[in-house]
């Protein structure tokens, strides 16, 4: 067996190979991260190797400074191994006391790694194309976010320049209340204006849910509002809508691909009652291929999800006391509780389940999570078997 080590960085990569014997057959060399310098390292690997030889190539998961490498090994046929930088930091700690690390020590490492009885599955095909829908699904998100903010922009000029319409409507944040705003970005404005093209402006945002008596109620109230009168604040009203607009758009459209990807993927955890196509995206994109877990403890290990253990003499926290350990993926997590949420809501199985750990004393959140742990064991046999959920 040949073992290739790839620390990996943004304008090159160092490289390590070693045998099965412990010999060294290429001491750690440099590439320049373009495509000469990936030629350069399929060409070392082949000087070094025979074609009886089985090459095994290891390197950190460092987010998007590894994805092209990546694709050019899977292109090449040598799926890489992919390692979590934390397990390669206590690796190389375990070797040795002294605080060495530099990028040649690292690159050794992970061939050393590659050698050991470690527990690695291959980085297949499957989750190179996932992280397509990876992107999509963070990119949404974070949208979300910076939309968030003009949203609470709008809460706060709407406060000071009509606070009374907060209570004539079930939200600020609708296309009907947007539409009059933008039109109308403030109470004068509202007050001044024709009552028949008040009137429109509100049913055709509303597609015809709202009418002249709705149009009525908010010019009466906007007659009597204590509403600041703010060119100033109108003006930023105005942009902000548009902002948020904007983003709404951007959202959709990026949503849009997400839809296709998981028309094309057919995974069965759209069919859970409470799990649509965004959230169900955005665990799958997470998770990535599944294949290289062996059961769903696992999964939950690497979702963050399992308690983490410590005993020492008489100290034993693996009881009560025990904490979650949260690493790995902070969006799996996010996605798989508030996935849930809406599953205990949804599916009276989850529903009973949540509600029995409620009675047991336990605190909404720390029920939540147990009932997280059933859901990742669900999806986990719904992906293996790839049948759709049906209701016990």
């Amino acid at each position: 067996m040949v073992c290739v080590g790839i620390d990996v960085a943004k304008d090159k990569h160092d490289c390590f190979i070693l045998n099965s014997e412990g010999e060294v057959l290429a001491d750690a060399f440099t590439i320049v991260n373009n495509r000469e310098g990936f030629e350069t390292l399929l060409q070392r690997i082949h000087t070094c190797t025979t074609p009886a030889d089985k090459i095994r190539v290891g390197l950190e998961a460092t987010g998007h400074y590894s994805y092209n490498i990546l694709g050019f090994l899977l292109e090449n046929g040598m799926p890489p191994f992919l390692i979590n930088p934390l397990h390669t930091n206590l690796y190389r700690k375990s070797l040795s006391l002294r605080q060495t690390k530099t990028d040649r020590i690292d690159a050794r490492t992970i061939a050393s790694m590659l050698m050991s009885d470690v527990d690695l599955k291959s980085y297949t095909d499957t989750a190179y194309h996932n992280e397509e829908l990876k992107s999509l699904t963070r990119y949404r998100f974070d949208k979300v976010r910076e939309r968030a903010k003009p949203k609470q922009s709008v809460s706060r000029l709407v406060n000071i320049l009509f606070p009374e319409l907060e209570k004539l409507v079930p939200s600020l944040h609708m296309a009907s209340v947007y539409a009059v705003l933008s039109e109308f970005p403030g109470a004068k404005q509202i007050a001044n204006a024709h009552l028949t093209h008040l009137k429109t402006v509100l049913s055709d945002a509303s597609k015809g849910r709202y009418d002249r008596e709705k149009a009525v109620e908010i010019r009466e109230a906007a007659r009597c509002s204590i509403g600041s009168v703010m060119p100033a604040k109108s003006l930023e009203l105005r942009h902000t809508i548009a902002l948020i607009r904007e983003l709404d758009a951007e959202i959709e459209e990026i949503e849009a691909e997400i839809r296709c990807l998981m028309d094309e993927i057919q995974s069965p955890i759209t069919t859970i009652p409470g799990i649509n196509f965004r959230m169900g995206a955005m665990i799958l994109a997470e998770i990535g291929d599944f294949s290289r877990f062996d059961s769903p403890d696992k999964l939950l290990a690497y979702a963050g999800l399992s308690p983490s253990t410590y005993q020492s003499g008489k100290l034993n926290a693996t009881g009560a006391y025990a904490h979650m350990e949260k690493r790995g993926s902070r969006y799996l997590r996010y996605a798989l509780f508030n996935a849930t949420k809406y599953v205990c809501h949804w599916e009276p199985t989850f529903a009973a389940y949540l509600a029995r750990k409620r009675a047991e004393g336990k605190h909404y959140n720390v029920a939540i999570s147990h009932a997280v742990k059933k859901l990742v064991r669900l999806i986990f046999a719904l992906q293996q078997s790839g049948r759709a959920f049906q209701a016990a």
